[in-house]
């Protein structure tokens, strides 16, 4: 261990040093990490965190509370003393890293990482990070996964437990990639370190380690849910009621909503929730709200979020623009239906932030007339949309015409 003199200057004015540990304990630490560990008046960390680096430990021993404080508040209460807070492998790779992150600035601690269980499952198989699929599933609903099931990709994923695997298998099956080739990597880094292999519809591995994650080459069978990258996905793919954007429709219009990292928006007047849901599926970074007040089509958003994977859709029962007040204002807001009563434009319009965008279709000439008016009083572009589809006529087959859409889309300054 260095002395405190030869310690760098980032590691004497931080007061928290955040430590990522594996299974083979302080043995893979280094110089530095071994210092904070044994410097600190305090070591937060789970029970196993804790226990693989015991011999280190000269301060107090702090398990983390139960339930998990995300607030962060017993560290926090410690600033002026030397703290350490063990973590596993990369604490910024989904671990507590992030959650510290949201409550200290980076001049007040110091990292010092370790391979992820990502980096050590990859380096055992031999597979390029950079070509793969990465997700955690820790503590996360296994949906996650739907979107990354594409044939001839690798995906890695860290499970919650020794359930996770057969959890997982079970999904791959039930949505047509049964035949897609799974491997168990447990306790990666240790003494118990193991890796297994079968298929997703074979899966029968015995006694699974806790601390898993699961490598998974994807092969889809003949009708696997296949979710495809893009706008406009296939209507048939959603659970509705009739009430849902179609799919050329919905492409113009998440076109023109114009999804950028990061953003939120609103969906007023959900139906399937079909616009909120490839929103989310434009980046994992994106965040959508669905505002709707018929119970059955709300219970029917919940299920078609979880089917394509984004479980993360927020959904608000209520009529707008009543429903409207108090939620996080939005990036962009689209409005499918109802738009024509109540002040719902206006609320929509007034809530949005500067530079947002609003896009809002209309298929009734009582709607159409809100949104000619919108235009012709804060500028904005109208689109008219006809779309013809060939079916049966007789015994031929002639061009059959959908209702036309008008779509307003305006940006506001």
């Amino acid at each position: 261990m260095p002395p405190e003199s030869e310690r760098t200057g980032l590691e004497q004015n931080r007061f928290l040093s955040i430590v990522g540990i594996g299974e083979d304990g302080v043995n893979g630490l280094g110089d530095n990490a071994r210092a904070a560990i044994s410097a600190a008046s305090v070591v937060f960390g789970g029970k196993r965190h804790l226990e693989l680096a015991s011999s280190l430990i000269a301060g107090e021993a702090r398990a983390w509370p139960t339930p998990f404080d995300a607030a962060m508040r017993d560290v926090l209460a410690l600033r002026g003393q030397k703290v350490c807070v063990l973590a596993s492998g990369d604490p910024f790779f989904f671990g507590v890293g992030a959650t510290l992150s949201r409550h200290l600035g980076a001049e007040e601690f110091v990292t010092y990482p370790s391979p992820s269980a990502f980096s050590l499952a990859a380096s055992r198989l031999g597979w390029p990070l950079q070509e793969i699929e990465t997700v955690s599933l820790h503590g996360r609903p296994l949906d996650l996964i739907r979107p990354l099931l594409h044939p001839g990709r690798k995906i890695i994923a860290l499970t919650s437990d020794e359930k996770g695997p057969a959890e997982l298998a079970a999904l791959l099956t039930a949505t047509g990639f049964g035949k897609s080739r799974l491997t168990v990597l447990e306790a990666l880094g240790g003494e118990a370190e193991r890796i297994r292999s079968g298929t997703a519809g074979g899966f029968a591995l015995p006694d699974i380690n806790v601390l898993n994650v699961v490598a998974i080459e994807v092969e889809a069978d003949i009708g696997a849910r296949i979710l495809p990258r893009g706008f406009g996905l296939d209507d048939a793919l959603f659970e509705h009621d009739g009430q849902i954007t179609k799919r050329e429709i919905r492409a113009l219009t998440l076109s023109s909503l114009a999804p950028r990292r990061g953003e939120l928006l609103w969906d007023i007047g959900a139906g399937s929730g079909s616009i909120g849901i490839e929103w989310l599926l434009a980046d994992p970074s994106m965040k959508a709200i669905a505002i709707e007040a018929h119970p059955d089509r709300a219970a029917r958003i919940r299920r078609n979020a979880g089917a394509f994977g984004v479980p993360g859709l927020i959904l608000v029962e209520g009529e707008a623009p009543a429903a409207l007040k108090n939620l996080p204002q939005p990036d962009a807001i689209f409005i499918g239906g109802g738009g024509s009563e109540g002040g719902v434009l206006d609320a929509a319009i007034a809530a949005l932030k500067p530079g947002g965008r609003l896009v809002a279709n209309a298929v009734t000439l009582e709607m159409e007339a809100v949104l000619i008016a919108a235009q012709a009083r804060l500028g904005g572009s109208l689109l008219r949309i006809d779309v013809s589809r060939a079916a049966p006529i007789g015994t031929m087959t002639g061009w059959k015409p959908a209702m036309p859409v008008t779509q307003w889309t305006w940006i506001k300054q």
